[in-house]
């Protein structure tokens, strides 16, 4: 499985991105999916998480009811809406797939066996 992120780039506080991560190699019904962001100088945190089966969303306190995860099986693409952005929110995002064949949700990196190469997503004015 490989994985491309997209659609990063420069936006003010109170914007919206839509960050997509296109899959190749496999199918996505057989990957939990998941987002993670590194800032400078900070660990890599995990900010959104999917099932395999798209029933079960997870997400990271800080971006609740801000930010969507989703993924088109048929389009083989994860999709990442971000919404209301803070400066806080600037960091490269990764996207990440673990072949899991339930509804459960890996948490931490290490349980991801693919990962794309990032975007930039910057949050300023």
């Amino acid at each position: 499985l490989q994985l491309v992120e997209s659609g990063g780039g420069l936006v003010q506080p109170g914007g919206s991105l839509r960050l997509s991560c296109a899959a190749s190699g496999d199918y996505l019904h057989d990957y939990a999916m998941a987002w993670f962001r590194q800032a400078p100088g900070k660990e890599r945190e995990g900010v959104a998480y999917v099932t395999s089966s798209g029933a079960i969303r997870e997400y990271e306190d800080s971006v609740k009811g801000r930010f969507t995860i989703d993924k088109d099986i048929a389009k083989s693409t994860a999709y990442l809406q971000m919404n209301s952005l803070e400066p806080e929110d600037t960091a490269v995002y990764y996207c990440a797939a673990a072949a899991v064949y339930s509804d459960y949700i890996p948490l931490l990196s290490l349980e991801y066996d693919y990962w794309g190469q990032g975007t930039q997503v910057t949050v300023s004015s």
